[in-house]
């Protein structure tokens, strides 16, 4: 008998989804995408309103033979793609790549992937709404016409194998432009002056009095809480910054002529609301900042959430509502099972009169809720058997937040004083928590850097213990975390909440930007492609053009635009620029050296190149001489890569030295016998061999009797030591398999102690 058939894009949610209906139904995974513009060819025709070429991608293709086979027999199609743009366009593809007649093709979104919602969204099915696809459609064409059109321009006139995206290039041009702030940055001294003061009296302090630099310093001030301290301010409460150390010294031998008084006391409750729940941007900026992971990371881990995780007894369910979101909005069954966990858990005086709503921001599409737990009852300490430490980590952070966002605020007792030394004002504040609300679980604020207070009175005459001058120095602007960067590109509106990810993990692919200690550095290639695009695409690569083309997207979406309209506008203004540039862009493959610097193996002039990995000087006889250099950060000449660090290692199949080398992909450890010997391994950042583990298992292929762990995007393997002269691989054994996932979630744990 036929049956009803659901698609989906992964696996893993059609394993969860599976579980949840009856024997009328089958359900199975697209495995994403299986229609796109063709590679190798624009795919696009400009002159006919941009008719598209989509074509089935090749990966696909048993999994679309076998969902037309089920889709062919089936009473009815239900097409359960992601509630988003994306998914509308992956439900409109499957439609034609399938040929799904019409009145058997429904289309299902939910919010979360649990049996209610499903069942819920099985009772009201739709049809596949054509202005997201027009929208998502607008979209690709967009991005593949500035990448088709734009790439080969790069290979003419900079170097091979570069690439450019409409939205990633402005994402790069936010890091150069702050690397060039930082370059043009000029340190000015300042000075600022700090008191010591109790009340008279209260505490006898040694003489000197600790500098609160070292941690016994500091614990000295914990247990002498009536010392405190207070800064020099002008007559108008703002902070005095004295320019050198001559000003500086005659106002500190000034004040030391005069007693400290108490001249204003102002007391006053305030009342610190939650903060609201978690947007796609917000996970990832509160991921990186608090966990260390990468937004690649966070979304790759949300993802296993949304579709669901095992929970025992073979029932797997989802944990969070959809991840890809820009809304604060919260259903109110999420709102009153919030309250109602918080009201027994904690008690009324915790539980607002009214729920916490927090007001839109500005641009947001609102089309979905906050990311929040599916069922509040469900704690993290409930479930942290069933999941992996990044699971039970992000999934806590994600379930703290929402409890915290509908509980009452916290209130503190904040006091600020002013106190008078002859014509200098200080001024000092400080608070005292009378109530913590929703701090009881998102944690007591530690950042606002205010201090305990003695109960001071005006006219109070205060004992000085120190008057500390200290010089300071102006900082440039910080270079952008993957906390701040998400957060720039949500605020000039540059790309999307499902984009961010993609967007941060491209420039880095690229070789645009690295990631150096946690924070972005523009690399040489990226300055020189961004200059050239800024300078020659002035519009395109423009902050507010690229935020106008994303309202102009919501609009066709809310079907008031017309996307053929919008992309000819694009195309118009883009075709002009593009032909501008390839008749005035200056060509950096080869230029002359400046420094005019000759080649130390031939004697002829050193030329200036450009690949796609950076600048580098190389000799004008090539291909004869192919000496080479590279340019370092300080612009000068140097090796083209450092020199093999040596090591106490021995090579295990030659019995010659091993080295540390470096290469595109970083350090490893490498025979000193290569060519011949080519045995290397990963290091670890000390330096130490990864070398891979090797078990008793007979090669499929050979007549070997062991093989070594060896990994891929697809998970570890086993591969045979004898490789590459043998290829023979087989899957691993379940022992093994438990062994490694028991080992990764130690190492998991130490992480995250480390962490914390």
């Amino acid at each position: 008998m036929a049956k009803n058939l659901v698609i989906v894009e992964s696996p893993a949610k059609a394993r969860t989804i599976n579980k949840y209906l009856g024997k009328d139904f089958v359900v199975k995974a697209s495995m994403g995408h299986v229609r796109d513009l063709p590679k190798g060819k624009l795919g696009i025709d400009v002159e006919h309103d941009f008719a598209t070429d989509y074509s089935l991608i090749r990966t696909r293709s048993d999994t679309v033979k076998d969902l037309r086979k089920s889709a062919k027999t089936a009473e009815a199609v239900y097409l359960a793609p992601d509630p988003d743009r994306e998914g509308e366009a992956i439900a409109w593809h499957l439609i034609h790549a399938l040929d799904i007649p019409e009145e058997k093709a429904y289309r299902i979104t939910f919010n979360e992937i649990t049996k209610r919602a499903v069942r819920e969204a099985l009772e009201h099915p739709g049809k596949v709404k054509e202005n997201l696809v027009n929208a998502q459609q607008a979209r690709r064409i967009l991005d593949r016409l500035v990448g088709y059109k734009l790439s080969p321009l790069l290979w003419e006139k900079i170097a091979r194998g570069l690439s450019a995206g409409r939205v990633q290039s402005v994402a790069v041009r936010l890091i150069v432009e702050r690397e060039h702030e930082i370059r043009a940055f000029t340190p000015e001294e300042y000075w600022r002056v700090t008191a010591f003061l109790s009340q008279q009296g209260v505490v006898i302090a040694p003489d000197p009095l600790p500098k609160k630099e070292s941690p016994d310093e500091a614990e000295w001030y914990e247990d002498h809480d009536d010392v405190f301290t207070a800064e020099l301010k002008r007559k108008d409460g703002q902070t005095l910054e004295l320019g050198n150390e001559a000003d500086t010294t005659a106002a500190v031998a000034e004040i030391a002529k005069h007693p400290f008084v108490v001249s204003s006391v102002e007391k006053k409750k305030k009342s610190v609301k939650a903060p609201p729940p978690l947007t796609t941007s917000l996970l990832q900026q509160q991921a990186s900042t608090r966990l260390r992971f990468a937004a690649k990371r966070t979304m790759r881990v949300a993802q296993q959430l949304y579709e669901g995780i095992d929970l025992g007894k073979g029932e797997s369910d989802g944990l969070i509502t959809y991840m890809r979101t820009d809304s604060y909005r919260l259903a109110n069954e999420a709102i009153e099972g919030a309250r109602e966990y918080i009201q027994r858990t904690f008690g009324d005086k915790y539980v607002p009169e009214k729920p916490n709503v927090y007001a839109a921001r500005k641009g947001a599409q609102e089309a979905h809720e906050a990311i929040r737990p599916t069922d509040i009852r469900r704690t993290p300490a409930d479930l942290k058997e069933h999941l992996t430490s990044d699971q039970y980590r992000l999934y806590k952070l994600i379930w703290e937040r929402v409890v915290a966002c509908q509980m009452s605020n916290a209130v503190f007792d904040q006091t600020s004083v002013a106190i008078d030394a002859g014509p200098y004002t200080f001024t000092t504040r400080g608070r005292a928590l009378v109530f913590d609300g929703h701090l009881k679980v998102s944690g007591v604020d530690k950042t606002s850097g205010e201090q305990n207070l003695p109960a001071l009175t005006e006219g109070e005459t205060l004992d000085s213990w120190k008057v500390d001058p200290k010089q300071h120095f102006t900082q440039p602007p910080a270079r952008y975390s993957e906390a701040t960067l998400v957060k720039a590109l949500e605020k000039n509106g540059i790309g999307r909440p499902s984009t961010y990810a993609t967007i941060l993990s491209t420039i880095q692919d690229r070789g645009y930007v690295k990631l150096t200690e946690r924070k972005f550095w523009a690399t040489d290639l990226g300055e020189v492609v961004n200059e050239s695009l800024v300078k020659h695409f002035p519009d395109i690569f423009d902050y507010e053009f690229t935020a106008g083309m994303e309202s102009k997207l919501d609009r066709i979406e809310a079907e008031e635009a017309d996307w053929l309209k919008v992309v000819r506008e694009f195309y118009d203004m883009f075709a002009k620029d593009l032909d501008e540039a390839s008749e005035n862009m200056a060509n950096l493959k080869v230029q002359d050296d400046p420094e005019g610097r000759k080649c130390e193996e031939c004697g002829k002039p050193m030329l200036l190149r450009m690949n796609r990995f950076g600048r580098f000087l190389g000799c004008s006889g090539y291909p004869e001489c192919k000496s080479i250099l590279r340019i370092g950060e300080d612009g000068k000449a140097e090796d083209k890569r450092p020199a093999p660090e040596p090591t106490d290692e021995v090579c295990e199949k030659c019995g010659k030295e091993m080295v540390i080398r470096t290469g595109k992909r970083g350090r490893f450890m490498a025979c000193t016998g290569w060519p011949k010997c080519k045995n290397t391994f990963s290091v670890d950042d000390d330096g130490n061999p990864i070398k891979p583990k090797v078990v008793e298992e007979p090669c499929p292929k050979c007549e070997g009797t062991e093989m070594v762990v060896r990994f891929s995007k697809r998970g570890p393997f086993l591969g045979c030591t004898k490789y590459p002269k043998c290829r023979g691989t087989k899957p691993l054994p379940d022992a093994l398999k438990a062994e490694l996932d028991a080992e990764r979630k130690k190492q998991e744990q130490q992480e995250e102690e480390e962490v914390s």
